[in-house]
């Protein structure tokens, strides 16, 4: 691969970025590989975040919505939020206000953080007894024991910190649970909705960027920017992912 042509990448995706990638000794080639992987396996992993993401949202609003009789339930003191929650919804109310937007249930509940959501399942509510109602009604599909509050509040922590390290752009190729993670993510679609599961997967390109690791993507570099400088041995074309 040229150098010249990386060196001018790296400057432009910034030096400390692309370095987590070659901390090994890589070369510069299986360097930008792993950055090019990297963003192609958080590009798959897409779908599946949002799909989790919109249905727990939209699913917690029509249970509250019914328990509390009224689509504000956010209002409701029958909600029982946590004075995060309450400061979450007052902030969600401020942006559309600041965005002359009307206040409908709708437009809060799209303004609403994912963090809000997934604050449902933790120690709070399990006091509340709203987890308790809201793990049963959410998750029809899933096992009984899958519907206790801490194995639902630690997959949905573990599904957001994933969902912020593919949103802010992070490293997530060097992961060793990277393949349990993206099951969780289907399974817990699929408890809230089978359809919608098998729409995620209809979409899911996961598991074939995983099987074909580095070798595209290297071939890919040294075809378009070859080193004009001598033919060097290939780095590592077993295609280790990380």
């Amino acid at each position: 691969m040229n150098l010249a042509f990386f060196k001018q990448i790296e400057g432009i995706l910034h030096t400390e970025r692309i370095a987590a990638y070659r901390q090994d000794g890589a070369d510069h080639a299986l360097t930008l590989s792993r950055y090019l992987l990297n963003m192609a396996l958080s590009e798959s992993l897409y779908p599946a975040l949002q799909f989790a993401e919109i249905a727990l949202r939209n699913a917690v609003h029509r249970e509250l919505s019914a328990r509390c009789e009224t689509d504000t339930w956010y209002d409701s003191p029958l909600a029982r939020l946590t004075p995060w929650q309450q400061d979450k919804v007052a902030e969600a109310k401020d942006a559309l206000r600041k965005r002359r937007k009307p206040l409908t249930s709708d437009r809060i509940v799209a303004e609403l953080t994912f963090g809000f959501w997934t604050g449902f399942f933790n120690n709070c509510h399990a006091r509340t007894g709203i987890g308790s109602y809201l793990a049963k009604t959410v998750f029809p599909h899933a096992p009984a024991p899958e519907r206790y509050l801490a194995r639902l509040d630690k997959r949905w922590q573990d599904i957001r910190d994933l969902r912020n390290r593919v949103f802010h752009h992070e490293r997530i190729l060097h992961w060793k649970d990277l393949d349990l993670r993206h099951h969780a993510i289907l399974e817990i679609i699929v408890w809230m909705s089978p359809e919608l599961r098998d729409l995620a997967g209809s979409l899911d390109r996961f598991h074939s960027l995983r099987r074909s690791g580095l070798n595209p993507w290297l071939e890919k570099l040294r075809l378009h920017w070859p080193d004009s400088s001598a033919a060097s041995a290939p780095h590592a074309q077993g295609g280790n992912p990380t």
